[in-house]
């Protein structure tokens, strides 16, 4: 993060140079970016620390669970220790009644037995008493995050189940455009719609044709019914130098510059709404293919279209638990 941000600085300052755009727009440009960026980057954080969480709760039911099955243990060698006393307790009070015919000291001795033994008794049941309120109530806490988990797997599963149905209504709706530099696919819960260049701009160009024009529109009405989906738009390069003039300096301004334009062919669609948007470039940093041959440059020079769920509901559910 801090060899973009450098990066920006050599950019901007460069531009300040050799351009007429001012230093203003320029550091109010970088300030966006860098805020956009930095949302993306707490929107994925969001979610790795979710599933932390939820690792860290299965983790803590599962000892708990252990520490139950210890209890019941326990509780079942109360109920045991309890048994063996109260036999005893009979034996003695057999042995009391025949003691009782033959001597007073006797009778002295085993009634003081006696008196030790239902105390110990009494003791043994107010024990097994407190053992099993404490089940009860470990039990509770059990069926209680017990219940808590299933709700969390329902809805990271609920989550991948509409991202997966995301990517098939996404593939059916560009359809049209298969094999002209378009792909759709799901991985680590999000779905990536992928669009070369050569489907929506014409070298060194941001200006999206006519072709291009009609992928975005089809990809708007998709994201246009699925508003709590978070929607990033990166804008990528070959290795190739930016050779253009005017406003722009290089690949990272050109990236950047053709992202923004996806997103407002987005946003022409009006059931979007603008807070699910972002826009990033990340010039020729992120290749998907080596830039060696032709073919991988191709592949380079791209718009990534990044779909992520909301994690509002899950975030909300690890807090209380």
């Amino acid at each position: 993060m801090r060899t973009i941000k450098l990066f920006s600085v050599f950019a901007i300052a460069a531009v300040m140079a050799s351009s007429c755009v001012s230093q203003k727009k320029f550091k109010q440009l970088e300030e966006q970016y860098n805020n956009l960026v930095d949302d993306f980057q707490a929107l994925d954080e969001a979610k790795n620390e979710c599933d932390e969480s939820l690792a860290s709760v299965e983790k803590e039911l599962l000892e708990q669970k252990k520490a139950y099955n210890e209890l019941k243990e326990e509780e079942e060698q109360l109920r045991m220790n309890y048994a063996n006393l109260k036999n005893n307790y009979l034996n003695l009070s057999k042995s009391y009644d025949a003691l009782e015919k033959n001597s007073s000291s006797a009778l002295a001795e085993n009634s003081r037995k006696n008196r030790e033994l239902l105390k110990e008794l009494e003791e043994k049941e107010k024990a097994l008493n407190e053992e099993q309120k404490r089940l009860e109530k470990l039990q509770s806490d059990l069926a209680s995050r017990s219940e808590r988990i299933d709700e969390l797997e329902k809805l990271i599963n609920d989550k991948e189940e509409k991202m997966a149905n995301l990517r098939t209504t996404l593939a059916n709706a560009l359809t049209n455009f298969e094999g002209k530099g378009l792909t759709v696919e799901q991985r680590d819960g999000k779905v990536y719609v992928s669009m070369e260049n050569k489907l929506l701009f014409d070298s060194g160009s941001w200006n999206v044709g006519t072709e291009g024009k009609k992928a975005v529109q089809e990809l708007a009405k998709v994201l246009a019914a699925n508003e709590d989906i978070a929607v990033l738009i990166e804008g990528h390069t070959d290795d190739d130098p930016y050779r253009g003039s005017g406003q722009l300096s290089d690949n990272w301004d050109l990236s950047t510059k053709r992202a923004s334009e996806v997103l407002r062919l987005v946003l022409k669609n009006k059931d979007i709404n603008p807070q699910n948007l972002t826009a990033a470039g990340r010039g020729e940093f992120a290749p998907v293919a080596t830039n060696e041959t032709r073919d991988g440059k191709a592949k380079n020079r791209r718009i990534e279209v990044i779909l992520t769920p909301k994690l509002d509901e899950i975030s909300n559910l690890l807090n209380d638990m």
